[in-house]
């Protein structure tokens, strides 16, 4: 058929029923593993042929969607469509971005998002998608905004976290802080876990705290944060976190989701990231930024671009941090 609005041929879908998709499904893989498996011992299965059972997935998906798009065979759903591209995308299929931006750029299924359909169109452009590198052309460069389909389900993996246990096995006195922190938490963007971590290794939960360097209350604001938060209550528990989480939530913006940086310049300021191209040399900070990221257990975290414009540097800082890592 042809993309009317892009006078693009794409493919028609087949096997729409649920017992045809799962009898396909079985074949697909049972397929798959024989091929792969033969006499081999059971876990020695190759990588390439976990893979290639990912890739066939991941393009029957699309496959599905794009006749849910179109009502071919199918009554016509474009918000499930979107559903099945988002979940081909997210197993690594160029035309699932593709066609999922297409559908964010153009408000079909799903509420328009220019951001998402530019970061989308690139994923499928590195991926050698022709159409999706044209729309680069007028989409502009990639804000690094995605859906959050794009993220693994928490049933696929769970925290690293789990916050309700943690909650559990703190002193009496500071659950309430630590609820009300994980309630506030995701009207901010931020995952209760990355909040939580913060917190604990700020002040231990301690809504009283005081540092030598005048940080005060649960999130250790200083006072010039504090006032560029519009915390007027510091050791008001509420009024503390609110501020801390919108700290964290910009930094999370400035240094596009990066966790590392963002811990960085929560403890050090924005300033000294910036000017030392990374995580500044400072014992203290290092030590910091490694313990939150050993209980996050992730490197990046999805962040909201329209708070504040990213850091000039954070190119240069990128490059830094994979100069680090290749060296």
């Amino acid at each position: 058929m042809v993309d009317s609005a892009f006078g693009l041929t794409r493919r028609s879908s087949t096997c729409r029923s649920d017992g045809e998709w799962r009898a396909r499904l079985h074949r697909m893989l049972v397929g798959v593993c024989l091929a792969g498996v033969g006499t081999a011992p059971v876990g020695a299965v190759s990588s390439d042929v976990v893979a290639a059972a990912f890739a066939q997935q991941a393009r029957y998906l699309a496959e599905e969607a794009l006749g849910y798009e179109h009502g071919e065979g199918v009554p016509r759903d474009q918000v499930y469509a979107a559903r099945l591209y988002c979940e081909s995308a997210r197993l690594g299929d160029a035309e699932g971005m593709y066609a999922l931006g297409w559908m964010y750029a153009n408000g079909r299924g799903v509420e328009r998002n220019d951001a998402y359909a530019s970061t989308l169109f690139a994923m499928a452009a590195k991926l050698g998608h022709a159409h999706a590198e044209r729309m680069l052309r007028f989409t502009g460069e990639a804000a690094g905004d995605v859906p959050s389909c794009l993220h693994t389900p928490a049933e696929i993996m769970p925290p690293r976290w789990p916050v309700e246990a943690l909650v559990a096995r703190l002193p009496a006195e500071r659950q309430g802080g630590a609820r009300l922190l994980v309630t506030l938490a995701p009207r901010y963007g931020l995952q209760p876990q990355l909040a939580l971590a913060i917190a604990l290794t700020e002040s231990a939960l301690n809504p009283q705290a005081l540092s030598p360097k005048n940080a005060m209350g649960v999130m250790q604001l200083i006072p010039e944060t504090a006032a560029r938060f519009k915390v007027t209550k510091p050791y008001d528990p509420e009024q503390n976190i609110r501020g801390g989480l919108a700290y964290l939530r910009w930094l999370l913006a400035y240094f596009e989701g990066d966790v590392a940086l963002a811990a960085a310049g929560y403890n050090a300021g924005e300033g000294a990231v910036d000017r030392f191209r990374g995580v500044p040399p400072y014992r203290e900070t290092q030590a910091y930024v490694e313990r939150i990221l050993r209980h996050v257990g992730q490197g990046r975290h999805p962040y909201d671009s329209r708070v504040v414009a990213p850091s000039p540097r954070l190119k240069t800082l990128r490059l830094a941090s994979q100069e680090d890592h290749d060296s």
